[in-house]
């Protein structure tokens, strides 16, 4: 099955959620340019993905259970399962998840690869800072990575 794209209104601005039946493929802020190229149709798995955000903004999801199909280099498909593992209102640095890929040196690398993440939100690039705790760069623009940090931040539960 070819891909397809929902617009999803959320908290942080409308997101694209494409996936091609079997995995989500790529959720993005808007404009999207790979929205342009694509039909539109909800499939039941964007249905659910969907939900999970919604459920996710709501603070009632923590993990998301999605099958994902990012495409990438190698590289960067390790960075992204790397980002699977920094729990709901967790953070690390660019440099811990260098060390965590196997190149405590690559730290560019990683933020690179943090910027070409194209599933936002659900791998998530927001939790990486800078080394000094500092809030870093992020696709969507910092006021969004603030809204999310916060939002994990505020449903913890001790």
């Amino acid at each position: 099955m070819d891909e397809t794209f929902v617009y999803y209104e959320s908290p942080v601005g409308r997101l694209a959620l494409a996936g091609d039946g079997e995995y989500v493929t790529r959720v993005g802020f808007c404009p999207a340019p790979w929205t342009e190229k694509m039909p539109q149709g909800e499939t039941p798995l964007l249905a659910r993905a969907r939900r999970q955000l919604e459920e996710y903004f709501a603070g009632r999801r923590k993990n998301f259970d999605l099958p994902l199909r990012p495409a990438g280099t190698p590289f960067r498909l390790r960075v992204w399962r790397a980002l699977l593992n920094i729990g709901y209102g967790e953070t690390c640095s660019y440099g811990e998840l260098a060390k965590a890929v196997g190149n405590g040196k690559a730290s560019r690398a990683v933020g690179g690869a943090n910027h070409a993440n194209p599933i936002v939100i659900i791998i998530p690039c927001h939790r990486v800072i800078g080394a000094n705790g500092t809030l870093t760069g992020y696709g969507g623009g910092l006021d969004k990575k603030t809204f999310l940090l916060e939002l994990e931040k505020k449903h913890i539960r001790p």
